[in-house]
């Protein structure tokens, strides 16, 4: 399988690149937005260039709920159009990476007093299954309280009437942006991480392109380009600001927290979708060794950079938690890892965080800087046809350019090419199971590598098979960073075990357990020197206390 060489070893020549050519659209922002928008456009032949100020899907898109689902909340607020399009973007896109996208199926209990009576839950799911298009096992089913019992005996007994089941999927937001954008590549797309935009050039007082620095060597540099997308999430407002076209409708953003258990101590059979008390909707998602639950919708005016899960968020959830589950005594000390993001919603005068739109918003300024926000991660891809519809539109009547049609519906994400069902994906988790077991992995660990990286998993266990480690596990995660550093744009150990393997999340422990060997691989691969790895160490060491301690004498 051939994979482009994507890796900040070549920084240098990429940014000389960037520096000499002209491009017809440059993006700024490597969220899912950004990355949708790479692809798109690049697909329907446009030369285009992608910036990131930190790394890629290092705010938003590494911190969502993590799934590609449909909305069903938004039925309540007779939102169709919106429940229609995310319904339907869910089946194609994991069409397009069913390695990274996984069917899951979701509990909905309905108990005595809650959000969702039987009646309205049942018409609300045979609404949901007909805007998205559902067919076969997944259309949704109205449960018994027993056959609800069955399938998630930790529900609560006494308030419980019942339950509907529906279909929704699971994804790792922060690989689905990665694949994106290397996919963008294949079709001549360039895209850097730790790039700021710090300005923008004009000519006749319109934007023709930006002002960049590059964040590791200190440097600035231009990139020329027709046109400019701001697609950059939580920051949208601060560039417009910027472009001195911040005017008329602006953005609100609103933190969305989630907590992560080991699964032992939230082990439910599979994902519910619940009420709190408050009337809000909560998700409980098992994943691997871990459960986690979110999430929280309150208003955010605090710095954008660091975002963080402070008790009263953590509280909140718990008791929610041990609320809808009374057999389940969570405790702050149960925490074992957790992360908190932002939305970046468009404000509407009067609506509470958790009633505001989920819809996305183009904005085009005076000088033809274009901006979009709000928006969903289901709707991603959708997103990113609008605006490059826009950009479409305006190269073919003031550059009498034509372009394709968007097609990015038809074309599969990297590690993909011959998964064309999900059953696919479940028979190679199974071989790569047969070939990694006699060296002492487990099933969990076939299932790891192949819902990251899908058939690029082969070029892992080359690197692997050709490693001189004595330890297999370390052989292992080595063989991934190798792989992560030449094709991922990996520059740091925090790339690695936060966003390329979501290990801050999932799989915390082995943090500590590999940061060490990983250090040293850093060292031997970038020549990097013991300061920078010490202060690398860390912020390793306050990421993992950061995310997961939770005594309540924490500052």
């Amino acid at each position: 399988m051939q994979h482009i060489q994507f890796s900040n070893l070549n920084r240098e020549k990429y940014i000389e690149r960037l520096k000499t050519e002209s491009f017809d659209l440059v993006i700024i922002g490597g969220g899912i937005t950004g990355a949708g928008i790479a692809l798109d456009a690049a697909s329907r032949g446009l030369k285009v260039a992608l910036l990131e100020k930190n790394d890629f899907a290092s705010g938003t898109s590494s911190k969502s709920t993590k799934l590609i689902h449909g909305g069903l909340r938004y039925l309540k607020q007779f939102d169709f159009w919106l429940v229609k399009e995310v319904g339907s973007e869910r089946a194609i896109v994991h069409k397009l990476a069913p390695h990274l996208v996984l069917p899951e199926k979701m509990l909905l209990p309905l108990i005595e007093n809650g959000s969702y009576g039987k009646w309205l839950t049942s018409i609300g799911l045979k609404v949901y299954d007909i805007l998205a298009q559902v067919t076969g096992d997944d259309k949704r089913q109205m449960l018994e309280k027993k056959e609800a019992l069955k399938l998630e005996p930790l529900l609560p007994k006494k308030i419980l009437n019942g339950a509907g089941y529906y279909a929704e999927y699971r994804t790792d937001d922060a690989r689905l942006t990665i694949e994106n954008i290397k996919t963008s590549l294949m079709f001549g797309a360039q895209a850097l991480n730790y790039a700021s935009v710090t300005d923008f050039l004009y000519k006749n007082e319109k934007v023709a392109g930006v002002k960049v620095r590059d964040e590791i060597s200190a440097t600035d540099f231009e990139i020329k380009s027709k046109y400019v997308i701001s697609a950059a999430g939580p920051w949208v407002d601060d560039l417009r600001v910027l472009n001195n076209s911040k005017k008329g409708k602006q953005l609100h953003l609103t933190k969305g927290v989630h907590l992560v258990f080991p699964y032992e101590k939230l082990p439910v059979k599979q994902s519910v979708y619940f009420d709190i008390p408050d009337g809000r909707m909560m998700f409980a998602i098992p994943r691997g060794k871990i459960t986690y639950v979110g999430t929280t919708d309150t208003n955010y005016n605090d710095n954008k950079d660091k975002v963080h899960t402070d008790i009263a968020d953590a509280i909140y959830l718990i008791s929610a938690v041990n609320n809808m589950f009374p057999d389940i005594n969570l405790e702050l000390d149960d925490i074992v890892s957790s992360w908190a993001g932002l939305r970046p919603l468009i404000h509407e005068e009067g609506k509470s965080a958790s009633e505001l739109s989920r819809k996305d918003e183009i904005f085009v300024s005076d000088t033809g800087l274009i901006s979009i926000a709000g928006g969903k991660l289901t709707g991603y891809r959708k997103m990113a046809e609008r605006v490059v519809d826009r950009v479409v539109e305006k190269l073919k009547q003031e550059h009498n350019t034509e372009t394709k049609k968007c097609y990015t519906d038809k074309i599969s994400l990297c590690g993909n090419e011959s998964f064309k069902k999900f059953k696919h994906v479940k028979r190679y988790i199974d071989s790569v199971y047969e070939r990694i077991k006699p060296d002492g992995f487990s099933k969990h660990d076939a299932w790891f590598l192949v819902t990251n990286y899908g058939e690029q998993t082969e070029s892992i266990l080359e690197r692997y098979e050709k490693r001189s480690e004595k330890d297999n596990p370390t052989k292992l995660i080595l063989a991934e960073l190798e792989f992560g550093i030449h094709n991922e744009m990996i520059l740091n150990p925090m790339d690695f075990f936060i966003r390329r393997t979501g290990r801050l999340y999932f799989d915390i422990e082995s943090i500590t357990q590999y940061m060490d060997p990983v250090l040293k691989e850093f060292k031997r691969i970038f020549k990097t020197d013991d300061v920078q790895l010490n202060t690398w160490r860390e912020i390793l060491e306050s990421e993992i206390k950061e995310h997961s301690d939770f005594s309540l004498n924490r500052t």
